[in-house]
């Protein structure tokens, strides 16, 4: 960004690492042990070594199916097709696969809550349009974002899962410049990560800065 920058119109966020601090361990066993005590009482028998094994492998599967190069999947249904498959009674699997996600985050989370610095530049940006384009899970963390406050306070989220792909592949900050209705050098993006964040977003014309570097800018 320098003096010749156009006039700042709307700001889209990163979430993870920007706005929410969060820390979650998925290759803990002890985040499937939790999760198939859980699942016992769903209908679902399966060992927490099996299902760690299942999780990861189906993942895998389901990211090279899409053949692209920046996929995402929607975990509920990776969980959908586990549950199903050691099912001890009729289950409803696709209630049960979005629950089954929300109990595995909740497992293998370890951290959560808000960067207040991050929380500020949200009150500073108050009167511009805003949104959200996370590579995250609507299934769990559209819940997280509304627990901590944060998910009314944007104008709109835009999350990976939602389209089948992730940052830095340029649709989904068309997607979002598309929803933000403006063009892209009046957009500021601000986020973590300097490729996803920073660099992808500036190919496309938009202006946009590290959380950090936007700390200092606007003095939070």
């Amino acid at each position: 960004m320098s003096l010749r920058d156009p006039p700042v119109a709307g700001v889209l966020f990163d979430c993870y690492g920007t706005l929410v601090d969060v820390l979650t361990d998925e290759r803990d066993i002890e985040t499937y042990r939790c999760l198939s005590r859980w699942l016992i009482y769903q209908g679902v028998r399966i060992a927490p070594e099996v299902l760690r094994d299942l999780y990861t492998c189906r993942v895998e599967e389901a990211l090279e199916r899409i053949g692209e190069p920046h996929p995402e999947v929607r975990v509920e249904e990776i969980f959908a097709d586990i549950c199903a498959e050691h099912a001890v009674w009729r289950v409803d699997t696709a209630l049960l696969g979005a629950e089954s996600a929300r109990a595995f985050r909740a497992a293998s989370l370890r951290r959560l809550g808000v960067i207040k610095k991050s929380e500020r530049l949200l009150d500073l940006f108050s009167g511009k349009k805003t949104g959200i384009v996370s590579n995250g899970q609507r299934v769990f963390s559209e819940q997280e974002m509304r627990m901590l406050g944060l998910y009314d306070r944007l104008g709109f989220v835009i999350f990976s899962s939602d389209l089948g792909y992730q940052k830095p592949d340029p649709r989904i900050y068309a997607a979002a410049l598309g929803r933000i209705g403006l063009s892209a050098p009046e957009v500021l993006f601000i986020g973590d990560n300097p490729e996803n964040d920073v660099d992808a977003p500036r190919r496309l014309g938009m202006q946009a800065l590290h959380v950090e570097e936007a700390w200092m800018r606007y003095g939070v």
